[in-house]
């Protein structure tokens, strides 16, 4: 009677082996059978070459088994893992498979064999091993089986698994990528489409209807269909969210403003929908207001929505925005929005002296950059901000002394340096020190230099 043996715990020092006799089944990778003690000598040799990586002596090893016992699927599963680590793919694959021949029951062969074949990327052989893996975890090996069916191009074969696992196991974004792919491809794109509208017929109030076909009709630039089933689903459900997500899009392609607000809401009030959606529709929100300011106040409203968002601080972001498209005065009431919430944000306090600057709101910049500097009294650019405000309102003493307290806070940034430096020039000549003014444009000549060499 063959007896098969498992080796459970290898003892660290000796290398004991502690054999547990089992009944007759299905085997683990690293169960193995032994006939007698040289055979039995042999196999655990291959099994110590092969932990230590000497792939070529548990080879060896392994050969003699062979000999000894030639119909041991054991020993090929091993050939097959040694030959695998080699990288040698045809005989690792002659090995498996004469494991599997002989074992067909073994789903650790089975599983040796993918992977020869995912190492040389042969996805015609790896499908029917892949489906024989599917009788032991049938969804786990399922999800390979949708690539392996998308690499070779067999689409009808992926979507019909696609919308099974999504039945069975809830959507995943692999296999809406996979989806949206085979859907590019006109065989499918307009029988889906028939269906689709035929489904909707039988179950007007079936949401994922809609929103696929709105999702075919856009991708094909058919844009009046794509809002036509829109507004349709927003009928027949009034309370779907998703809905207002096509329709959002389809207001603002319109220039709708008012009618794009009011579904951006729904976006942001909705539980249903995933942040990064709502970040995406505030986002094209902001460029659209950016050329249309008469709905700034709905964008501030909208921003209001994502007070408590701990990732993006979207008050500060819109800032930027409108910075950059040099709106000082939309950007500087998002940089007060911003520091509301968070006050210690010293990048937020440097834009928003930025946009009283650009403002030419000089007063206020004096106040709030002072003020800052109590708070932060080694920052030097609030000192220059305080010195400009107070050059642009002729305070030339007060300007002189700030920045000169300030300069001293510069640290290699030769820009802010000519900046202050600029200024001071400019202070000095304001207080009638024609001598000290010249100093300081000299000094400038002298960074403008150093500057160009570096």
């Amino acid at each position: 009677m063959n007896i098969k043996i498992l080796f459970s715990g290898l003892a660290l020092s000796g290398l004991l082996l502690y054999p547990v006799v089992i009944q007759a089944q299905q085997q683990e990778p690293d169960e193995i059978a032994l006939a007698n003690d040289e055979f039995e000598n042999n196999f655990y040799e291959a099994l110590k070459q092969k932990g230590i990586e000497n792939y070529d002596k548990a080879l060896q090893a392994l050969q003699r088994c062979v000999a000894l016992q030639p119909d041991n699927d054991a020993v090929y599963n091993e050939i097959g893992k040694n030959q695998l680590a080699l990288r040698s793919f045809g005989d690792a694959e002659r090995a498996f498979l004469k494991a599997t021949q002989l074992d067909p029951a073994n789903r650790w062969y089975w599983q040796g064999l993918y992977d020869v074949y995912y190492g040389i990327q042969n996805w015609n052989k790896a499908i029917p091993v892949v489906q024989k893996l599917t009788q032991w975890r049938k969804e786990f090996y399922e999800e390979d089986l949708v690539s392996l069916y998308m690499y070779t191009m067999q689409y009808d074969k992926a979507l019909v698994l696609i919308n099974s696992l999504d039945d069975k196991v809830g959507q995943s974004d692999k296999r809406a990528m996979y989806r949206a792919q085979i859907m590019q491809d006109d065989r499918f794109r307009k029988p889906k489409k028939e269906s689709l509208e035929e489904a909707i017929k039988k179950n007007p109030k079936e949401e994922s209807n809609y929103l696929e076909l709105i999702y075919l009709y856009s991708e094909s630039n058919q844009e009046a269909k794509a809002e036509e089933v829109a507004k349709k689903l927003e009928k027949e459900i009034p309370n779907s969210d998703w809905a207002q997500v096509s329709l959002f899009k389809f207001h603002l392609n319109n220039n709708e403003g008012g009618e794009a607000a009011k579904s951006l809401f729904r976006i942001l009030e909705s539980e249903k929908i995933d942040r990064k959606i709502k970040h995406r529709a505030f986002n094209e929100f902001l460029i659209f207001v950016n050329n249309n300011p008469q709905f700034n106040n709905d964008l501030a409203k909208a921003a209001d929505y994502f007070e408590d968002d701990k990732e993006v601080n979207v008050p500060k972001e819109v800032g930027k925005f409108f910075f950059t498209k040099k709106d000082y005065a939309r950007a500087g009431a998002y940089f007060e929005k911003s520091l509301a919430a968070n006050a210690d944000d010293i990048e937020a306090i440097e834009l928003l002296l930025y946009t009283y600057e650009g403002n030419n709101q000089n007063e206020l910049l004096l106040k709030k950059a002072s003020s800052y500097i109590d708070l932060y009294p080694t920052h030097a650019r609030l000192y220059y901000f305080a010195g400009v405000a107070a050059n642009n309102l002729s305070q030339f003493k007060k300007a002189k002394d700030w920045l000169e307290s300030g300069i001293d806070f510069v640290v290699e940034d030769a820009e802010l340096e000519v900046s202050f430096t600029q200024q001071l020039a400019r202070a000095f000549e304001g207080i009638g020190d024609v001598e000290g003014s010249d100093a300081y444009k000299r000094r400038i000549e002298g960074l403008l230099k150093l500057k160009k060499t570096k």
